[in-house]
């Protein structure tokens, strides 16, 4: 740690200057329906020195470009005659380009000048999004403590969205399961982008998405538009964005989450064509050397990658070739902790099995985006998915050393293994038509071929070695098909009304949902004031692994018995009011009832339902299902926002909500995600040293309701080998109430062409233990009691980086 410290020391007293550090801020202005460009836009950038005189006209191709730019935070406005002016706030270091797209909406009347308050900051990106849409973006993920750089973490910030273990990433939005969520990029669904991610999941210990490729994105939550499906959840809407076509630019970066590098620049400077390259791969074990405790003995190994080529096209079109993907793998020998001591319990695994895991995630594709004239924009994605989960266990039995209190291990033997693979063809086409200034449509279609390969095989009883039974073996095709229509009207100028039917087939059980309407209305009223409303109707397919776990009849055949499983649905609806006050200050009032129906319950009655299914690291095994049970989330949400425009933010989020489930027993219960209550609360303050550097503080305090539990069912548990709850007791219990204290420290230094960043996150500065779960850990001193262990959430964690952003010193760049 000295040596680091010393060489980010030297770096930057060889950089320093005593000139004022400027940069280029440049960009396109087009219009915010259809990506047309807009010639002759006057766009200026505001600074605290008012004798600066920085601006720009845009050319026939919607960009403008304008130098000299000190760094720091400044405000850019875009004005032109017949659109809303449009404002937003730049960060300018020296070690990168600021390069924006401004999108400009066209004013409801024509006038021969246009004076309009722009709108509130924070507005999705989204034109057909009215009600439970957040727009985020990548200084976001940046500055909000314990978000590590990761979308889904900074999404649960947001009022009505909590996390469901603090070792992943998995997110319950508005009391529904993580299932429920869905990623996008360029239009089509990605697999789980997250590392060590279990079959079927949504979220993971470290997200293979790193937030320096991403643009600003929306993330909604109830109630999407028409073009979302396959979701009852909420929707991650993600954009890529594009290497700087001017200059070549680098960013360097070490930390507790990874060593990355990352390179951007012009592939031909006559035809603006650039790219977009990063690799990372994990440094924990580093950490682990110099004695930080992160909640293992076992070193996870990842390493993840992102490309983005763009060739622009006339007009306004480009043409992008694009990738992601990452790797994983952790070996958890458990057979090497002779003391019987429930603290030593792994992370990722259960006592009695030493467990080798790993995964691998990777999607590519081609995208086409073209304005065809100032009315209509066209978007095609040809893609294809990779996703793979694979693991070996061995079986540890033990005995008791009574003389020493030590543990024996008698012998270690096979006890299963799984292989998961599913391959994903994707395409996807949508249309955009501006009929008139106040009528916008939009059409589209989504399909998904997918093909699965699944093999799983376990002891047939776990203390007889050698004798196996497969649970998987399936390999096949199936394709899923989604077409939509959208409609925005403009009602007046301050009202806003959207409606849309989707459509959703699955041939892997010919599960059909002809049409899903969709309606969203929003009124702006005078002081800055608006009330919005939403309603809509969803669906969402099973995790593609239950529909093909099979069972033997009594002649020895295989049977899929959950083959047929139909659609999880719902129907959603939401009422809110907000008002944006003056300095960048925003308060929100939701409320939201949602039922949910079809949902997967066991033939037999019990408590069992996939509504509770999601999060965690185990997947489940279920016994013949049928869409028959039901579900219901109501809450109420409040946000006060303070946007992050010159030196400071804070973000206040609170929710009481409800959120219960009914199974095949016909008895009502909490589901397991339903806390009751999550309040969140974090600032931050931006203190400026000097014209070159800054020092940020922040803070977050998140408390939350406890999670659920039951009450264990001994025997049965013991004679599994692995925790069981009482089924009709499930859910009756409550963990203590989530309490967590987060804190970040940041330091940049602009020296000419380099920007020197120095960043530390503690998380749970306090070191809470708040309990995660039981897990099954029989005492072999004593059977007789309970056979659990409390295992807990993450203790104090610091995340340490450093990152530095430069560019070539050569005159041309």
């Amino acid at each position: 740690m000295k040596h680091l410290f010393t060489l980010s020391l030297a770096l930057i007293l060889t950089t320093n200057s005593f000139a004022q550090i400027t940069q280029v801020v440049r960009g396109t202005t087009v219009d915010s329906e259809t990506q047309f460009p807009i010639t002759g836009v006057k766009v200026q950038v505001f600074t605290n020195d008012s004798t600066l005189k920085l601006r720009a006209i845009s050319d026939l191709d919607g960009n403008f470009r304008i130098e000299n730019v000190p760094v720091g935070k400044h405000q850019l406005v875009a004005t032109y005659m017949t659109y809303d002016n449009k404002t937003l706030t730049i960060e300018v270091t020296s070690g990168k380009e600021v390069i924006v797209k401004v999108p400009m909406q066209e004013s409801f009347v024509e006038q021969k000048e246009v004076v309009v308050t722009a709108r509130k900051k924070g507005e999705v990106l989204n034109d057909m999004a009215l009600i439970s849409a957040q727009k985020f973006s990548v200084s976001e993920t940046d500055r909000y403590p314990g978000s590590r750089s990761d979308p889904a973490r900074m999404a649960s910030n947001f009022a009505g969205v909590g996390g469901a273990d603090d070792s992943r990433n998995d997110i319950v939005v508005r009391g529904n399961s993580p299932l429920g969520v869905v990623w996008k990029v360029e239009g089509i669904d990605i697999p789980n982008p997250s590392h060590f991610a279990i079959s079927g999941s949504t979220g993971g210990p470290v997200s293979i998405l790193n937030n320096k490729i991403l643009a600003n994105s929306d993330f909604f939550m109830s109630a999407f538009p028409a073009e979302y499906g396959n979701s009852t959840s909420g929707v991650f809407d993600l954009n890529l964005r594009n290497g700087n076509n001017n200059r070549h630019e680098f960013t360097g970066q070490f930390g507790f989450l990874g060593t990355e590098f990352m390179g951007e620049g012009p592939m031909n400077k006559e035809s603006k064509s650039s790219y977009l390259a990063m690799g990372r791969y994990s440094t924990l074990s580093l950490f682990q050397a110099m004695g930080v405790n992160f909640g293992t003995d076992a070193v996870p190994v990842y390493g993840d990658g992102a490309l983005k080529m763009n060739w622009p096209l006339k007009k306004g079109g480009t043409i992008a070739l694009w990738g992601i993907g990452g790797k994983s793998k952790i070996s958890i020998v458990i057979s090497d902790i002779l003391e019987n001591d429930p603290d030593a319990q792994e992370l990722y695994g259960e006592g009695d099995r030493n467990q080798y895991f790993g995964t691998s995630m990777a999607v590519g594709g081609l995208t086409f985006k073209k304005p065809v004239n100032e009315k209509t924009f066209v978007t095609a994605t040809l893609a294809h998915s990779y996703e793979e989960q694979h693991t070996h266990h061995d079986y540890i039995l033990r005995s008791p050393n009574f003389a020493d209190s030590s543990i024996n291990i008698d012998s270690i033997y096979h006890l299963q293994d799984y292989s998961y693979e599913i391959m994903k063809t994707s395409a996807f086409f949508s249309l955009k038509k501006k009929v008139t200034k106040t009528h916008l449509i939009k059409t589209g279609i989504n399909i998904d071929l997918f093909t699965f390969d699944m093999v799983d095989s376990v002891l047939q009883d776990i203390f007889t070695p050698g004798v196996f039974v497969k649970r998987w073996d399936y390999q096949g095709n199936a394709v899923l098909v989604q077409p939509f229509f959208q409609w925005k009207w403009r009602m007046t100028e301050n009202m806003d009304f959207t409606a849309g039917l989707h459509s959703q087939y699955f041939t892997q059980g010919n599960s059909l949902s002809p049409a899903e309407p969709r309606i969203g209305w929003k009124l702006r009223m005078k002081n800055n004031q608006a009330i919005f409303a939403g309603a809509g109707m969803h669906s969402m397919t099973q995790p593609m692994y239950t529909y093909f776990y099979h069972k033997y009849d009594s002649l020895g055949n295989k049977i899929l018995h959950n083959e047929d499983m139909g659609f999880s649905r719902s129907i959603h609806t939401g009422l809110g009011y907000e008002k944006a006050f003056k300095k960048m200050l925003n308060l929100k009032i939701e409320s939201y009832y949602q039922s949910l129906y079809d949902i997967p319950v066991t033939v037999e009655p019990s408590s069992f339902s996939l509504i509770n299914m999601g999060s965690g690291f185990q997947r489940f095994f279920p016994d013949s299902l049928e869409n028959t049970g039901t579900g219901v989330n109501y809450g109420v949400e409040l946000t006060l926002q303070k946007y992050f425009d010159k030196s400071f933010f804070f973000l206040i989020s609170g929710t009481l909500f409800d959120s219960k489930y009914t199974g095949s027993d016909g008895i009502q219960r909490n589901t397991s995600y339903n806390g009751t209550y999550i309040v969140n609360g974090l600032a931050g303050k931006e203190f400026k040293l000097g014209e070159k550097s800054t020092i940020s503080l922040g803070v977050k305090i998140t408390m939350a309701g406890g999670k659920r539990y039951g009450y264990v069912d001994t025997a049965a548990s013991n004679a599994l080998q692995e925790i069981i709850y009482r089924d009709s007791l499930f859910n009756e219990r409550q963990f203590q109430d989530y309490f967590r204290v987060d804190a970040k420290i940041g330091w940049k230094y602009n020296a000419k062409k380099v920007t020197h960043e120095i960043g530390l996150d503690l998380v749970n500065v306090t070191g809470q233990q708040n309990l995660l779960s039981l897990a099954y850990s029989p005492n072999l001193f004593d059977p007789s009691q309970e056979p659990t262990a409390e295992k807990y959430q993450l203790g104090f964690l610091p995340i340490f980086y450093y990152k530095i952003d430069f560019r070539p010193s050569v005159r041309d760049e």
